[in-house]
């Protein structure tokens, strides 16, 4: 049970309040602006130290504060219990706790409370730019292979370093050849783990999907970033010209995609609206049933805005078994709390909280 208690203040409109979830299903309702997406909201802070819905902190942090915190008891899956605190101000700055020790990694915090969200921008995952499906990719990675954030910081630095040196127009080839190197070694290892966790995650993503709408002739691919044919290596060399010319790498590691494909098209110029949320349902569910398969110290919590508004009954239905099924902590928002009423078994523990101008209010039981 990941979230055993929550504490919020200063986040948007939401007055202070400290809720204890249920350790499988929370229901979140309440009229259009009441807040509950700001609760969302709140959790996505205490686990990414950042708001799904804005880039800007200032209109995240209630208005009149200087600052907004969130707290939370975090249950790992070994049975130790984790406090963990964030503090964000109007400055570009946060404090991070855990159990009452400071955190500097933002990746600490994220191993701690590893979070997916559904919400109706997620579904850009298949039309926007490839570094939105590259971070989906190695969000799973990163939760399954400990050895990934190491090679991740690695390629991050030698590409800097590499570029920084490309930007200063005629350089000698021997200069790039150091951050090459650890440029060639950490793109290759990331695109070890990556290959590794698709292959595990493709079955489980065909499974659920299957679950939620028949597309037999979806295919998910990955592109590494450079020619398959070649070395990374080889590859550096023969483009050293080009990149000297725009002045940044143009392969590697960092270029790495996902790719969806319907009958030799990509999905998204030919499914629809509705079958495209799907499929990003599909994939993100897949995560956290890989994550569970892999025996991680912490189960995935979903995190899902506004569910009935998305999906119709059947498929609203479909979804809602998948996560019961998955046995982790999910946190639903709806205006309407009779579209949710009926998705659920009835030994499922299911919690219900009413949002009303910023006021959260725990209500009575799903079932009585």
């Amino acid at each position: 049970m990941p979230l055993k208690r929550l504490s919020v203040t200063g986040v948007r409109n939401l007055q202070p309040v400290t809720l204890h979830p249920s350790p499988r299903i929370n229901l979140i309702h309440g009229a259009n602006g009441s807040g509950k997406t700001s609760l969302l909201e709140a959790i996505h802070l205490l686990g990414l130290a950042r708001s799904f819905r804005s880039t800007r902190l200032q209109p995240v942090i209630r208005y009149g504060e200087q600052a907004c915190t969130v707290f939370g008891e975090i249950a790992q899956r070994s049975g130790v219990t984790n406090s963990v605190g964030i503090t964000r101000s109007k400055e570009p700055d946060y404090q991070i706790r855990m159990d009452g020790q400071k955190v500097r990694s933002l990746a600490e915090l994220a191993a701690a409370l590893p979070l997916q969200l559904i919400n109706p921008d997620s579904f850009r995952l298949l039309e926007g730019a490839p570094k939105q499906r590259r971070q989906y990719l190695d969000w799973g990675v990163f939760h399954v292979e400990h050895q990934f954030l190491p090679a991740w910081q690695r390629l991050q630095k030698s590409l800097k370093q590499r570029n920084s040196l490309l930007r200063r127009g005629r350089i000698q080839r021997s200069m790039l050849q150091p951050w090459e190197i650890e440029l060639v070694a950490a793109g290759e290892q990331l695109d070890a783990f990556r290959q590794a966790y698709l292959q595990q995650l493709k079955p489980v993503f065909e499974d659920i999907l299957a679950q939620l709408v028949p597309l037999e002739d979806l295919t998910l691919s990955y592109y590494r970033g450079w020619d398959r044919e070649k070395p990374l290596a080889q590859v550096l060399d023969e483009q050293f010209e080009r990149d000297t010319q725009l002045g940044y790498t143009q392969a590697g590691a960092q270029r790495a995609d996902l790719r969806l494909r319907y009958r030799g098209m990509n999905a998204v110029d030919v499914l629809s609206r509705g079958q495209q949320k799907l499929v990003v349902c599909a994939l993100k569910i897949a995560q956290g049933y890989l994550m569970k398969q892999h025996g991680a110290q912490q189960d995935c919590v979903f995190l899902v805005d506004d569910l009935p508004s998305e999906l119709d009954e059947h498929h609203r239905r479909a979804l809602c078994s998948l996560l019961e099924n998955l046995e982790c902590q999910v946190f639903i928002s709806c205006v309407e709390l009779a579209t949710l009423r009926e998705c659920w078994k009835t030994d499922t523990p299911v919690s219900m909280f009413h949002v009303e101008h910023g006021h959260i209010v725990q209500t009575e039981d799903v079932w009585e």
